[in-house]
């Protein structure tokens, strides 16, 4: 189990299993969502994690298939939420020990700007590949 929380502490986010593979979001709405990739885990389902304070959490409707959660206090982003699998991804600093985890994924990679770029060797997707996936798992 592993602890995530806001900057204000006013919400914590209790993750049963942990997993340590960091994924990178270039996607143009994480960006201007968080002012740069989106760097998370998954924590699995709803039934896999312990958000207290959700009296705190604003949840946007940021697509058809998707929730993006803040707190309501100091504005920090707390997950993302894949509504078809009922599944969350936390930014991974939001955890206080990430020792563990790696960059692993790119995804949106063709949406990356090309002000930066990471070291990490990691498995690249594009968003065609991506919102394939996303078809044949979801929607087909």
């Amino acid at each position: 189990m592993k602890k995530a929380t806001c900057l204000c502490g006013k919400v914590s986010i209790i993750v049963k299993d942990f997993h340590s593979e960091i994924s990178a979001c270039h996607c143009s709405m994480c960006r201007k969502w968080g002012s740069g990739p989106f760097l998370s885990v998954s924590a699995g389902s709803g039934e896999d994690i312990t958000i207290t304070s959700e009296e705190s959490v604003t949840r946007y409707k940021s697509s058809d298939w998707a929730e993006r959660g803040f707190c309501r206090n100091c504005g920090s982003n707390l997950f993302y939420y894949l509504i078809p699998t009922d599944s969350y991804d936390i930014p991974i600093d939001l955890f206080t020990d990430e020792s563990e985890s790696c960059l692993k994924l790119e995804i949106y990679y063709d949406q990356k700007p090309h002000y930066y770029d990471f070291a990490n060797d990691t498995d690249k997707k594009t968003e065609d590949e991506i919102m394939l996936e996303i078809q044949e798992k979801f929607f087909d």
